[in-house]
């Protein structure tokens, strides 16, 4: 019979050092799914650019649809659904961290060791090195993340762009996932990143008034989903780990979000890049330092 793939490749245009790495994600896919059955197969990697002109592979296609931006008709006014949802994400990233890497190939990936310490010192490098002059200074947040920073209790295979829109769902039962995408950034390090990294883009019904800190946070205000305390307590139990320092995970990564869109603002203001979106990416990095300040305030997630 017929069977479909997918040939996935790099975005067009230049590409963050480290980003949408092929081969990487080539050789994750091609061993993940025998331990992790919503990572799709990889099947083929090719490196010769005279190609298609850049690195690519062929991968199995998954059926399902993703929720992006906002949550589609008819499950916006399904809260049990949506609960479903956010449980099902949850639970599925504490599946993921109880993988043996060993066990699927992957025992010597990445480089565990001081991870998250290059993480941090990583991204406040590229923090300093993507500022404009209307972006306010983070030196406040950036310093408490220095003196804060927590030792790494567990090392995991992490997806590292754990998110809800890299995610296919069931389309006749979205409670049910039937795929975990975007595998470029994975890695073996402190599962507590990828926990942090979620919450820090799980979006409230108190966060939605301000749009600006919330861009390009997950749909979880829609009534049905958890508040992030609920949904870090789930992961708690799913996974057996200890999550004492969670807040301080989900402050960082509230932190590389605001650096990750700073990059592309960069980008914008010098015309490298003429998509009108990005314009209000400006404001949005400054309210997500504000909001990283607001949460070491409060002392939660």
């Amino acid at each position: 019979g017929e069977r479909e793939y997918v040939v996935r490749r790099p975005p067009l245009g230049p590409v963050p050092p480290g980003a949408h790495d092929m081969r990487r994600e080539h050789r994750v896919l091609s061993t993940l799914h025998a331990g992790f059955p919503l990572a799709p197969q990889s099947y083929l990697l090719c490196t010769d650019h005279t190609i298609i002109g850049a690195d690519f592979f062929v991968m199995e296609r998954r059926y399902g649809i993703a929720f992006r931006a906002d949550i589609p008709e008819p499950w916006r006014a399904q809260p049990a659904t949506l609960r479903r949802v956010g449980e099902t994400l949850i639970d599925t990233l504490a599946a993921l961290h109880a993988v043996d890497p060993a066990a699927v190939g992957l025992g010597d990936f990445g480089k565990p060791d001081g991870f998250v310490e290059r993480q941090l010192l990583g991204w406040i490098d590229r923090w300093h090195a993507a500022l404009t002059d209307d972006v306010g200074p983070a030196e406040p947040l950036t310093g408490w993340l220095r003196q804060n920073a927590p030792p790494s209790r567990r090392t995991t295979l992490i997806h590292n762009d754990y998110k809800l829109d890299n995610t296919l769902l069931d389309a006749d039962d979205p409670g049910k996932m039937v795929a975990v995408l975007d595998w470029d950034m994975c890695t073996r390090g402190e599962p507590l990143m990828d926990l942090g990294y979620l919450l820090a883009l799980w979006a409230e019904p108190r966060d939605v008034p301000d749009r600006s800190a919330t861009l390009g946070f997950m749909p979880t205000w829609r009534e049905g989903f958890a508040t992030r305390r609920e949904a870090a307590d789930r992961y708690a139990a799913q996974s057996g780990a200890i999550i004492d320092d969670l807040h301080w995970y989900v402050v960082f990564n509230v932190f590389r979000y605001a650096a990750i869109l700073q990059q592309i603002y960069l980008r914008y203001t010098r015309g490298q890049t003429h998509d009108a979106r990005f314009a209000q990416f400006g404001t949005a990095v400054n309210a997500l330092v504000e909001r990283g300040l607001a949460l070491i305030e409060s002392g939660d997630v």
